[in-house]
């Protein structure tokens, strides 16, 4: 198996720490185990045994997610090391050679890189920005056939930040279920929408055959755990949980306890609010620095994520301009071309405001000449 180099994260892994500014992260900027966790939390971490834990997450943080949602019971959950393993997991269990998958593009494109490699026909479906980057369910009928094994979906968006409303979640899984189809939803951006109130998830259809995956990295600003998780029906949560036995075997088992704390009902909600806090005030920022380009710079407001993907009027390849700005500026960018749209950069705004102040104005020195 020969798997496609990933650009975006290939990128993100060769510069992130390099650079002074990393504004190519969609996630809030994390906090310390100090500044988040009590006296007594902290006592607890140090005093746990680093013994392998539970391979498929302890009972006391499957029991957390669980609550995260309104229909699912602890064994209905895999913990994974962050998100990235759940998608892993969930194209090996249920994909192969020869299958079809219809994926929503723009998107964070590993699913596509795994999907590939193993045989799979990816079909792009793409978010139109007209249509508030959401898809055409005409369009969405027409790219089934009997080979459509897989409908995956990013939800909240990356990179447009954009959330489905309810009538397309349910038209989607209307869809699914009337072609007997799996959904996939990648799910990792719940909980950080601005407006404060959480999207719906499309674990909640109560469709069979839904696959919701997660984690502490984006939402939570807790990257450094590697936390994620998977949630299906019994049958998908015993296959996965095999297939995990040739990857990660389990969580780590500090994050474990991190991550039950984390997940509590109260300390959970006051991450989020947390969150939501700081996207609202940093937004605000990149909406005023916008505004002085006078339309060279054009984008739809996110409503989850610390992500602005924004379309630009300079006569520049996007992956050119972003190389210039780190090699410059010492600014990290997500350009377009990664996501396979040119002319757009992505702008993670979840950054220390101060931080995010400079990086703008560091950026500016490169916009200005073109």
């Amino acid at each position: 198996m020969k798997i496609e180099t990933f650009i975006l994260e290939r990128e993100q892994s060769l510069w992130e720490n390099e650079v002074k500014y990393n504004l190519s992260e969609s996630g809030v900027h994390p906090g310390s185990i100090n500044n988040h966790f009590s006296t007594q939390d902290i006592d607890d971490i140090l005093n746990t045994e680093l013994t392998y834990g539970f391979t498929r997450g302890s009972p006391e943080l499957r029991q957390n997610i669980s609550q995260i949602y309104s229909n699912i019971k602890p064994d209905n959950i895999l913990v994974t090391n962050g998100s990235a393993e759940a998608n892993f997991i969930s194209i090996l269990t249920h994909l192969s050679a020869g299958d079809e998958l219809i994926y929503m593009i723009p998107n964070y494109l590993q699913i596509q890189g795994i999907a590939r490699a193993i045989g799979v026909d990816v079909k792009p479906i793409w978010l139109k920005e007209k249509l508030n980057w959401n898809f055409d369910l005409n369009e969405l009928e027409s790219l089934i056939t009997n080979k459509t094994k897989m409908i995956a979906v990013c939800h909240p968006n990356n990179p447009t930040g954009s959330v489905l409303p309810d009538e397309q979640i349910n038209a989607i899984i209307s869809i699914a279920e009337k072609n007997g189809i799996i959904v996939l939803a990648d799910e990792v951006y719940r909980g950080a929408e601005l407006n404060g109130v959480e999207c719906s998830s499309f674990i909640e259809t109560e469709y069979e055959n839904v696959i919701v995956n997660s984690g502490l990295s984006k939402a939570y600003g807790f990257p450094g755990l590697r936390i994620g998780w998977t949630v299906g029906n019994s049958s998908y949560i015993h296959q996965a949980w095999s297939t995990k036995d040739y990857t990660s075997i389990a969580p780590g088992r500090l994050s474990d306890v991190m991550a039950t704390k984390i997940l509590n009902y109260d300390f959970r909600q006051n991450m989020l609010a947390r969150t939501r806090s700081v996207l609202r005030q940093n937004l605000d920022i990149m909406q005023v620095w916008a505004a002085t380009y006078n339309g060279q710079f054009n984008f739809i407001l996110p409503q989850a994520g610390a992500m602005a993907f924004m379309k630009y009027s300079f006569n520049v390849n996007s992956t050119e301009l972003v190389e210039r700005i780190r090699d410059e500026q010492s600014v990290l960018l997500v350009a377009g071309d990664w996501y396979g749209m040119d002319n757009y950069l992505r702008f993670g705004y979840g950054t220390k405001r101060n931080s995010l102040i400079k990086a703008l104005e560091l950026c500016d020195k490169v916009f200005k000449t073109l």
